[in-house]
C-alpha cells in the first residue's frame, strides 16, 4: 500500500521534511556523526515534530485494532531517496508493542510527535567471540515522548515498549534505510541467543508520496 495525497497539507509536509533532511545532511558533512552531532540532528528533528498539524492521525493512522495489541505501521517519509542515505520514518504503533534488544548498524534518532515509548538501553558485556551468543546488561530506561528524544550510535543496543493509552507517532531517522540494514541483530536477554533482526522481525514500510 502506498499513501499518496496532493492536498495543501501534504505539500507543506513534503517541504518541511525536505528542509529538515537538507539541514541534517549539512550537519553530516564532516562524516559519520558522534554524539554531539546526533544531539544537533535531534534538535532539528524536534523542530519538525513541532509541526503537529502536518503529521496527524488522519494521514498516518495506526493499525486496525483487529491486527492485535502492539501492531505497528511504519511510514517512509522520503521514499524518493530510495536506498541511498538518510531514511525518515513516522511510526504509528498501538500500545503493547515490544521489541527484542537490538542494534541498528547505523546511527538513529527517535523523536516523538505524540505518544510514549519506553526505551531500555543495554550494554554488551561478553567478548563477542561467539557470533551466535551475546551477554547484555540493562543499563537504564528512558521514555521517549514529546520533548524527550533519544539517539543511538551504530553499536548501541536498545529495546522498546509502547505504553499509555494512545498510539505513538514517532519520527525514526536513520543513516540508512532499515530495509538495507541486513546485518543488525536481536539478542535474547535471558538466553543470549543472537538472531538476524530483519530476517526475524522486519515488516515492510508504507511509502508516503
Amino acid at each position: 500500500m502506498t499513501t499518496s495525497s496532493t492536498s495543501p497539507i501534504s505539500d507543506q509536509r513534503r517541504q518541511a521534511v525536505d528542509s529538515a533532511l537538507a539541514d541534517v545532511r549539512r550537519l553530516l558533512q564532516a562524516g559519520a556523526p558522534d554524539r554531539k552531532t546526533l544531539s544537533a540532528i535531534t534538535a532539528r528533528l524536534e523542530q519538525l515534530a513541532g509541526h503537529k498539524a502536518l503529521f496527524g492521525r488522519a494521514d498516518f493512522p495506526p493499525p486496525d485494532q483487529n491486527e492485535g495489541v502492539g501492531a505497528s505501521t511504519r511510514y517512509r517519509l522520503n521514499p524518493a531517496d530510495g536506498d541511498a542515505g538518510l531514511a525518515l520514518y513516522l511510526n504509528s504503533i498501538n500500545p503493547g508493542k515490544t521489541t527484542a534488544p537490538h542494534n541498528h548498524t547505523t546511527w538513529a534518532v527517535i523523536v516523538a510527535v505524540e505518544g510514549q515509548e519506553i526505551n531500555r538501553l543495554y550494554q554488551r558485556i561478553d567478548d563477542r567471540s561467539n557470533p551466535a551468543r551475546a551477554e547484555i546488561r540493562l543499563e537504564r530506561e528512558f521514555t521517549v515522548q514529546p520533548g524527550a528524544s533519544i539517539a543511538f550510535l551504530p553499536d548501541d543496543i536498545h529495546a522498546i515498549a509502547v505504553v499509555g493509552d494512545e498510539p505513538t507517532l514517532h519520527f525514526h531517522l536513520y543513516g540508512q534505510p532499515l530495509e538495507t540494514l541486513t546485518g543488525r541483530v536481536a539478542i535474547d536477554p535471558e538466553s543470549g541467543e543472537v538472531k538476524n533482526y530483519n530476517a526475524a522481525y522486519f515488516r515492510p514500510s508504507e511509502a508516503v508520496a
